[in-house]
């Protein structure tokens, strides 16, 4: 086709493909879209030819695609964008599903592209052939089936349309992967051509999209905001309640921590934060912010003392399945739920379920509160709030100092020294299991701007190598993972993007040569069959990967030596890998030494009488 053709001529279906894939790519890049993590193949080479020629998209090729997957997955939870991944035909769409589902029940922002074979391979032998419709069931907010590439007027308009389409319904809220599956005739390499010059009117035409940056269609999805009505009753709830009590679980806005933050205090309200809930760490407001709860909430009768008469809860489940426990027996209190996600009650005890921007939310009713003063409640420093700090501090003050005091290794003391080496803006992603829970009990707040992520969507241990790696491209501070040896062990394919996309990464790998966390559940009562079905003791010597990934690599035995190597690490270039070997026995009765000792200090902190 020349230059000066006009939409209706003719054109050979490579420059359809040109013209149709690339409106498809430019509209993502001006809905939103900056990367893409794409898996090799031939299928689904007009995409990635495409992607690889668009000036304001970054490629990050991967050879595996669980780990594109879970890369974009963390990419995308660390920078708060949504993040494209590509793959080709067949089994590799099915690759995908681990990534898509902890996307859906996190809430991560994914446009997952699955090429595939056009209609009439389908169902008749074709090689690499499976059906890729709606692949990923309910796991995908949406799905759509693209239509084969046109070059007329009619079909640009669509394939920009849906390119729109699919971002906006990718971020809005409830946040979570769509997934679009594309399929392609031969030939599969687009050819390029000159398209004609927009016209000057201002609404741009179908070839080129709107005029400048603008996207073809902009999908204007304002956040839910609490009316004004909802929002005089929640303050009025929370001026009859004497004894509040504000629980945050794992959210992503950044904003929400100082909203929360001020409310808390306005109300004296004691405020349980999730060490994914972004509140524990930063400059915002933590006055009220209460972090070892998960240590001493487990003394039930000590429990029993802080029974409160208005829960608010905020966010996602939290991590402790102690506070989850200690929620459900506060039958006495009225327990309300704020969140624009998914429903987030598995205690099936809420009483009331507000569908808005938790931060949003709490500002209206903070407003409210201020703009109306109750001159008849307490100051905000209240014997309720004291009675929580003070038992809080005791026994945040009883792990660290217990931690302190062991010479041998324990797992966790490990997030308790990552707690203070790491610096400012830095990011400690951890692994579901052990490390997750091990973050919630040993890690207090800071003033230090500390970002902790997981993926607690699904909570499933597969691709966390992956996810960090994702969240160390998003760049920011330097990026920590904390892992377990069978979850390293799941996602040692992610090692490899360290190298091919020149990122830095430092690995803690904690390995008890085992599943550890069973040995805390009671499985571990089993005897003889608890090794062979849930300790799957593995054997492996973690440095053979290390090599083979071109990582560098220390074990350590000492606590000086673990302080030292990730603090090279983080300083360096390039993947680190720091390896600690624990007992897991030992470990369990470590932990449950330290939880009592918390557990006495806090009691102690508030008096027998309290």
């Amino acid at each position: 086709m020349s230059a000066t053709s006009r939409p209706g001529d003719a054109v050979s279906a490579a420059e359809a493909l040109f013209a149709y894939v690339g409106a498809f790519v430019d509209e993502l890049a001006r809905s939103g879209v900056q990367h893409v993590c794409i898996a090799p193949g031939s299928r689904s080479a007009p995409l990635a030819l495409m992607f690889a020629r668009h000036p304001e998209i970054r490629v990050w090729m991967h050879l595996d695609e669980r780990s594109a997957a879970f890369f974009a997955l963390g990419l995308a939870k660390a920078s708060g964008d949504p993040v494209a991944v590509v793959c080709t035909s067949g089994s590799a769409a099915a690759n995908f599903l681990p990534a898509v589902v902890e996307a859906r029940a996190g809430g991560v922002p994914l446009v997952v592209l699955t090429a595939d074979r056009p209609p009439e391979l389908r169902d008749v032998g074709a090689p690499q052939t499976i059906d890729q419709t709606r692949l990923f069931g309910v796991h995908a907010k949406w799905f759509a089936e693209v239509a084969l590439p046109e070059a007329t007027v009619e079909m640009l308009r669509y394939v920009r349309t849906l390119a729109c389409r699919a971002v906006g319904i990718a971020v809005a809220s409830p946040v979570g992967p769509v997934h679009l599956n594309v399929p392609f005739r031969e030939p599969l390499i687009p050819r390029p051509f000159a398209p004609p010059v927009a016209p000057d009117e201002p609404g741009g035409d179908a070839w080129h999209g709107r005029v400048g940056v603008e996207p073809y269609v902009w999908i204007d999805t304002p956040p839910r905001t609490l009316d004004l009505a909802a929002a005089r009753l929640i303050a009025g709830e929370l001026r009859r309640s004497r004894r509040p009590l504000i629980v945050c679980g794992p959210q992503a806005d950044p904003a929400l921590p100082a909203a929360l933050g001020v409310l808390a205090s306005a109300i004296g309200a004691p405020l349980l934060a999730d060490p994914l809930s972004l509140v524990r760490c930063g400059s915002h407001s933590r006055g009220m912010v209460i972090d070892a709860y998960d240590a001493f909430l487990r003394d039930r009768t000590l429990a029993d003392r802080f029974s409160p008469d208005l829960v608010l809860r905020i966010g996602g489940v939290p991590t402790s399945k102690v506070l989850q426990n200690y929620l459900v027996r506060q039958t006495g209190a009225r327990q309300l739920t704020i969140g624009d996600g998914a429903w987030s009650d598995p205690t099936l005890i809420a009483a009331q379920a507000v569908q808005a921007v938790p931060r949003h939310a709490c500002t209206a009713v903070f407003d409210i509160l201020t703009a109306q003063p109750d001159e008849s409640r307490r100051d905000p420093g209240t014997e309720w709030s004291e009675r929580w700090r003070a038992a809080d501090g005791a026994a945040r003050e009883a792990l660290a100092r217990g931690a302190a005091a062991y010479d041998e290794p324990f797992e966790g003391r490990v997030f308790a020294e990552l707690a203070d080496l790491l610096p400012d803006g830095a990011t400690l992603y951890v692994s579901s299991s052990m490390p997750v829970r091990d973050l919630d009990s040993f890690v207090g707040g800071s003033a230090r701007r500390l970002r902790f992520l997981a993926n607690r969507g699904a909570n499933g241990i597969d691709g966390v190598v992956s996810s960090a790696m994702g969240a160390a491209a998003a760049g920011g501070g330097p990026t920590v993972l904390a892992i377990g040896d069978l979850a390293f062990y799941h996602d040692m394919n992610g090692l490899l993007a360290a190298r091919a996309h020149d990122l830095s990464l430092t690995i803690v790998l904690i390995n008890n040569d085992g599943g550890g966390i069973f040995s805390f559940l009671p499985q571990a009562e089993l005897g003889d069959g608890f090794e062979t079905l849930f300790g799957t003791p593995h054997g492996l010597d973690f440095s053979a990967a290390a090599r083979l990934y071109g990582a560098h690599y220390t074990r350590v035995w000492e606590w000086d030596e673990l302080r030292s190597a990730v603090d090279d690490g983080m300083g360096g270039n390039g993947l680190t890998i720091v390896e600690l070997r624990t007992d897991r026995a030992r470990n369990v009765e470590m932990h449950r030494e330290l939880w009592h000792a918390a557990s006495a200090a806090a009691a102690a902190a508030v008096g027998r009488d309290a």
